[in-house]
């Protein structure tokens, strides 16, 4: 079998990248080279450039020229959060061109990276959920409605990632100037309830035509909630598999695997959770999520008994689909 030509997506110009770019490392590490020719592209600007031979890829059909040779990719393994790929928008363009990307296709990125339309897409169908508003920039802010949500509440943006430009605010004094640190980051900024409960992540994917729920992780933070220092400056502790009842182990399963269904996701995904009162509420959906050495994923799927390698096999094969490789 030849090597398949991959492209591992990273970089771009949002305030997720240094994150992007650590993730990549982790799937250039772990995808097999006897398997495959693996290429870092970094997104610049608006050129995206080899990372090795800092060589600019031909916009035109997505190839690189280096040397006497034209490489073209037999496909691209997203791993740039945040805009243009997990909102969908690059996804159009690869489709255009007819290389098979891992993940969501292009509307269903576009719907999970708005958090209220995810919200509003899902909640006919009993997903368990707490209150919010949307607010737009330029826009009047009515603080007095935001209020009658009861406090505290939490801001954040509404398509963007990693906990940037989160705040949790407990008066009305504090919620302007928290909408306009999240505006920083986004057009829209949500607003939702505090939920006052343990927090976990769920990993899901899909092997063949079968939807795979990895173990949850609980998340114990030292800080407030779990912000971005939280995440990836080691201040939570994070145990993999969740140390809860094997009831409460099948309700978050069963809804994450509900979820991912109803979305019609594929590839990597995970759902975040806050459980009150023994039911897991949905906080929202990554399609794109972390691969740094110490992300969920990667700690799920160790978890789960399985070499990362071998299950990023399973996620390139799912995105080649019926192609031959």
């Amino acid at each position: 079998m030849k090597k398949l030509n991959i492209a591992i997506l990273t970089g771009g110009n949002v305030a997720e990248r240094g994150v992007s770019l650590r993730s990549a490392k982790t799937i250039e590490k772990y995808l097999n080279d006897d398997k495959y020719n693996n290429y870092v592209i970094e997104l610049n600007g608006k050129q995206f450039v080899e990372q090795k031979t800092r060589t600019t890829v031909d916009l035109n059909d997505f190839s690189l020229s280096i040397g006497q040779r034209k490489i073209t990719f037999d496909l691209v393994f997203l791993m740039l959060h945040g805009h243009p790929a997990e909102s969908g928008s690059i996804l159009g363009y690869f489709e255009l061109l007819d290389i098979p990307c891992t993940g969501c296709d292009h509307f269903v990125g576009a719907l999970t990276f708005n958090k209220q339309l995810t919200k509003d897409f899902l909640r006919p169908y009993n997903i368990p959920m707490v209150e919010s508003r949307l607010l737009r920039k330029g826009q009047p802010i009515d603080t007095k409605d935001i209020a009658t949500m009861n406090f505290p509440l939490f801001v954040k943006p509404n398509k963007n990632g990693s906990s940037y430009g989160v705040t949790k605010v407990n008066t009305s004094a504090e919620i302007i100037p928290a909408v306009e640190k999240s505006f920083q980051f986004d057009d829209e900024v949500i607003v939702e309830q505090f939920m006052a409960g343990q927090e976990f992540s769920n990993g899901v994917y899909r092997k063949g035509n079968e939807v795979v729920v990895l173990p949850i992780t609980e998340i114990r933070t030292k800080n407030e909630f779990f912000d971005y220092k939280a995440k990836y400056e080691n201040q939570s502790e994070e145990i993999t598999p969740a140390e809860i009842t094997p009831e409460l182990t099948a309700q978050c399963k069963g809804l994450t695997k509900k979820i991912y269904e109803l979305l019609n996701c594929k590839g990597i995904c995970r759902v975040d959770y806050i459980l009150i009162n023994g039911i897991f509420h949905l906080l929202e959906i990554n399609t794109i999520p972390g691969m740094t050495e110490q992300s969920f994923i990667p700690q799920q799927v160790a978890a789960m008994g399985e070499d990362l390698s071998e299950f990023l096999d399973v996620v390139v094969a799912e995105a080649m689909g019926s192609r031959q490789f």
